[in-house]
C-alpha cells in the first residue's frame, strides 16, 4: 500500500515515537515536516521495515525533509510522568526543535495533548498511512537503536544491541542474573514476579 501526503494543505509535521514497551533506555520521539511533492515507494511504519530499509531511508528522509529533529526522554522522566506522558512531552520537544514551525501536527496514535495552539490530528496505524508520519517513525527507530547499541557496549549482559531494550528472554535473563541497570525504568515490571532490582 502506498502510504500518502495529508489531505491538510498547511505546513504539517508528522511526529512519532519509538521504546514505548521498552524495559530499558530511552523513549524517542521525531517530528519530520517533509516537502509536498516527497514521494518514496519503500516508506512505511518502520515496524515493517527492515533494518537495513531503515538505514536507507533514514539519510534520505534527512536530505529531503523540510525540517526534521529527534529527541531522547531517558528512563528518569519516564519514571516521574509515566510512559505515555513521556511519549507525548518527546513529541512536544521534538516538534519545538523543528527549524519551520509547523501550522498542523500529524500524531501517530490516539492520545496526544495540545501543543500551543497549533491544530493536530491523532491517527491511529498513521505510520502505515501518512508519510510524515513515516518518515518520523523511521527517524525515531534509527536513532534509538543506534543509541541503544551504544549502551550496549557499557552493559553487554542485557543484549541491546539485539532487542533495543524490548523484553526479551536474554534481556530478561541478564536481569534475574545482573540486577537492573541505572538505563532501565524503576516503574516498569522488569521481570514476571518483580523483584526491588534496584537495590541488588
Amino acid at each position: 500500500m502506498k502510504l500518502q501526503h495529508s489531505p491538510i494543505e498547511v505546513v504539517e509535521a508528522g511526529t512519532d515515537e519509538a521504546g514505548r514497551g521498552c524495559l530499558a533506555g530511552p523513549v524517542t520521539a521525531a517530528a519530520v515536516i517533509l516537502p509536498p511533492d516527497f514521494k518514496n515507494d519503500l516508506l512505511n511504519d518502520s515496524k515493517q521495515l527492515t533494518e537495513k530499509q531503515r538505514n536507507l531511508l533514514r539519510p534520505l528522509i534527512e536530505k529531503e525533509a523540510v525540517a526534521w529533529a529527534v529527541v531522547h526522554v531517558g528512563p528518569e522522566e519516564i519514571d516521574e510522568i509515566n510512559i505515555l506522558n513521556a511519549s507525548i512531552l518527546g513529541m512536544h520537544r521534538a516538534i519545538e526543535k523543528l527549524d519551520v514551525v509547523p501550522q498542523f501536527i500529524a500524531v501517530d496514535g490516539n492520545r496526544f495533548k495540545p501543543y500551543g495552539d497549533i491544530p493536530y490530528h491523532c491517527q491511529v496505524k498513521g505510520d502505515a498511512t501518512y508519510q510524515n508520519i513515516a518518515a518520523a517513525s523511521v527517524l525515531a527507530k534509527t536513532y534509538r537503536d543506534e543509541l541503544m547499541r551504544e549502551l550496549a557496549t557499557e552493559h553487554p549482559h542485557y543484549q541491546w544491541e539485539r532487542n533495543a531494550g524490548y523484553p526479551t528472554k536474554a534481556h530478561r535473563d541478564g536481569i534475574r542474573a545482573h540486577g537492573a541497570s541505572p538505563h532501565h525504568r524503576k516503574s516498569f515490571q522488569l521481570l514476571p514476579s518483580q523483584l526491588n532490582l534496584f537495590d541488588l
